[in-house]
């Protein structure tokens, strides 16, 4: 008699009860970010060391995605952690080219008097014509990428232990990268003027470091939650650490 061999059942995916409200708070906080830091740039009114102390709007918000993908990382793995960072990749490729194409779009009449294409291009300029969006884009796919591969190997290395270092080291790198890519493209695509390159750089960086050290103890009780409610801790053990 033949014996037929049937293939394994593949193992269902494990549910998460909140990844879903992760990703979707991850994904507004970036296209948010993106849109403020097209429509104005905040000046805290002193110089360090010579080095005026301003920063684009979409500062105040953007290191909250990393906070969120340092949970991500944290609790889930890097893999769904990347799942999310090309999530919000797509997410605000698309919010670009929605906003290109209304830029292109002809103006109605009584728009066109009390506002203007002049008033769409100052505030959505950036966004509109992918000056924002190209360095916003590049920024934080290698920010995140790298903030979360540090996340995830420094996991292992430490046993789980130090979750502060994890968190402040990885953001360290990660902004960095983001930073200095995010304001070099802007600034060459005419979005941000040569003159406040090296006080947006420098301003971005600390203010997005400072966040993330500030809000540590924040990060521990939101990863302790989630570790508690997904009854999940992951460990990047033999994880390949590739972009896609």
């Amino acid at each position: 008699m033949q014996t037929i061999k049937t293939a394994p059942l593949a193992q269902p995916k494990k549910a998460y009860r909140f990844l879903d409200l992760v990703l979707a708070l991850f994904v507004t906080v970036l296209i948010t970010s993106n849109i403020a830091s097209s429509a104005k740039i905040v000046d805290w009114g002193f110089s360090i060391f010579g080095v005026r102390m301003a920063f684009d709007a979409g500062t105040l918000l953007f290191p909250i995605s990393y906070i969120f993908g340092d949970v991500l990382t944290e609790v889930y793995g890097f893999r769904n952690a990347r799942r999310v960072i090309w999530t919000g990749f797509g997410a605000l490729a698309l919010c670009a080219l929605t906003l290109g194409v209304v830029r292109a779009l002809p103006g109605e009449t009584n728009w066109l008097s009390y506002a203007g294409n002049s008033a769409f291009d100052s505030i959505l300029g950036g966004m509109s014509s992918f000056g924002i969006v190209a360095a916003s884009l590049a920024a934080y796919f290698l920010g995140s990428y790298s903030n979360s591969v540090i996340m995830a190997a420094m996991k292992v290395l430490s046993k789980g232990k130090w979750l502060w270092m994890r968190t402040i080291g990885s953001t360290i790198v990660g902004e960095g990268v983001d930073t200095i890519i995010f304001v070099l493209i802007a600034t060459l695509a005419g979005v941000f003027p040569w003159e406040a390159f090296a006080s947006l750089t420098v301003t971005n960086y600390l203010f997005k470091v400072s966040v993330e050290a500030l809000f540590t103890p924040v990060t521990y009780q939101i990863v302790n939650f989630l570790k508690k409610e997904e009854n999940e801790d992951y460990f990047d053990i033999g994880t390949r650490f590739t972009p896609v």
